[in-house]
């Protein structure tokens, strides 16, 4: 199986700070790897571990300095790892973003099985890349997965989170899935890892190597921009109970 899982480099802080252009301001922030694309790739990494003939290749769109970012994945368990970076890529929405790395996908890796996306990035929290790829693959997509429990030669059984509880779902190949956090801690890098992924050389390619045109990428492509960003201001508090008596229990002594 051919998997790839696409990473995105997020600020690690919550103090979000804005460019001119109601960008997110990345420079003198240290990022991380966005957390719910960790669990993607964790995902990759337990069907691997399962069936050890997968190969995995982790994708991001960024600045050079996404490499680093791109080297633990490797030394995680990644097979190879692409980075896409172009200043025609700066400042794009969901929209040309997800059309960049299906461009990529579609020119350098079209025989892929499997494409797994952190259900949210903590920078942006739209939801919206991953199905975007989907659709400008023409693949199906399921959201909301929060675990795959069955791997078959054919199908992938899925069980995914609803409003009302949870549902199974199948899903055959090529297709794309987006993963919530798991309950369980995530692989942690052993030296062998570190050093093969020292080793190891990122594929980098920009919009020419992908076919992408300027009015495709970036701020030219992006229909869509951040017209206000705030942060909201705090109404109240938010109480947690673990049962219905708890519950009650809570009502009765606020209504008391």
């Amino acid at each position: 199986m051919k998997i790839i899982v696409c990473v995105k480099q997020v600020p690690d802080t919550t103090e979000i700070k804005w460019t001119e252009n109601n960008t997110i301001q990345r420079e003198g922030v240290e990022s991380i790897m966005n957390p719910y694309d960790v669990w993607a790739l964790e995902s990759a990494l337990d069907i691997k571990r399962e069936n050890p003939k997968t190969f995995i290749t982790v994708i991001t769109m960024g600045p050079n300095q996404a490499e680093c970012m791109l080297r633990k994945a490797i030394a995680l368990g990644a097979d190879e790892a692409v980075l896409l970076s172009d200043r025609k890529f700066a400042g794009a929405d969901t929209y040309a973003t997800s059309k960049t790395l299906s461009q990529a996908i579609k020119e350098k890796f079209p025989d892929f099985d499997l494409i797994i996306c952190g259900q949210f990035a903590i920078d942006g929290d739209t939801a919206q890349t991953g199905p975007s790829i989907a659709a400008k693959l023409d693949i199906p997509q399921v959201t909301f997965v929060e675990e795959i429990k069955e791997i078959q030669k054919d199908k992938l059984i899925l069980k995914r989170r609803t409003e009302n509880g949870y549902e199974m779902v199948e899903t055959g190949f090529p297709s794309l899935i987006c993963v919530l956090q798991k309950n369980y801690e995530p692989s942690r890098i052993k030296a062998a890892g570190a050093i093969r992924a020292n080793s190891s050389d990122i594929k980098v390619f920009n919009a020419d190597d992908i076919n992408l045109s300027a009015d495709e990428a970036g701020l030219k492509g992006s229909p869509t921009y951040v017209s206000k960003a705030f942060r909201p201001e705090k109404r109240g508090e938010c109480k947690y109970v673990d049962d219905i008596e708890a519950l009650s229990a809570e009502i009765g002594g606020a209504n008391g």
